[in-house]
């Protein structure tokens, strides 16, 4: 009786792993190399292995064109937003008497920022100023609520007490009639503390800013700037203290 010996049969990774460790064979059979067909991403038509490379390398330039797009566009834009942030704080240190500052605030948000509506309030405030607008109306409830916030909150209005401090918006129909006045349909909750943002600090007060667009201050920005604009805000308005 003769014996036989069971081989196993040649996989795709052995022939991987073949010419991964033989880097010569094309170079000794150009002609396989250049039989390879493929199928094309952009089609059923079969293309050669050097056409399959040349499009995989000119989908990755295209790739990369895109993202050098995308980084030149938003270094352009935050460009803009700091010359506006330096403006902003140009225009809060021009403010001689304190108790102008929190329109000045608002005001000027509003005007650089695009911002549609824009409201503060200030609590703990020195005796020249108890009576005035900017430091009535925050409940002790609201209070609480800003020394909760260690980052600016941004969402759709939700009945907060914060938004019935801002102005209605003058909306123009989409049919242009006459504007009408809206209300906040998304904020930003700016807490007031003395100190960095985040801190455990109590606030001194809340700087809201709202939206008739539900779109505005949607839940998933980024708050890295507005948190940067609590904290010049805080700065400015300590004088009120």
């Amino acid at each position: 009786m003769s014996s036989s010996t069971h081989i196993p049969p040649i996989t795709e990774d052995d022939i991987a792993d073949y010419l991964l460790a033989t880097p010569g064979f094309f170079e000794r059979h150009a002609e396989v190399l250049a039989g390879v067909q493929l199928t094309s991403p952009h089609g059923q038509r079969a293309v050669s292995l050097q056409e399959r490379q040349a499009e995989m390398l000119r989908e990755k330039i295209k790739g990369l064109e895109q993202r050098i797009i995308e980084m030149v566009r938003h270094g352009t834009e935050n460009a803009a937003i700091a010359q506006k942030v330096h403006q902003w704080t140009g225009r809060l240190l021009a403010v001689r008497d304190p108790i102008d500052l929190p329109l000045a605030l608002t005001d000027s948000i509003c005007a650089l920022f695009d911002v549609p509506q824009a409201a503060v309030r200030v609590w703990g405030v020195a005796g020249p100023y108890i009576d005035c607008d900017f430091a009535l109306d925050a409940s002790e409830d609201a209070q609480a609520f800003a020394s909760s916030l260690t980052m600016p909150f941004c969402g759709p209005n939700l009945g907060f007490e914060p938004a019935q401090w801002l102005p209605p918006a003058l909306v123009l129909p989409e049919d242009g009639g006459e504007s009408v006045a809206q209300g906040a349909q998304s904020v930003a909750l700016l807490p007031l503390r003395e100190g960095p943002i985040d801190s455990a600090t109590p606030a001194f007060g809340l700087l809201v800013l709202g939206s008739p667009d539900p779109q505005r201050f949607d839940a998933t920005m980024g708050t890295d700037f507005l948190a940067r604009m609590a904290e010049l805000a805080s700065a400015a308005l300590l004088r009120l203290r």
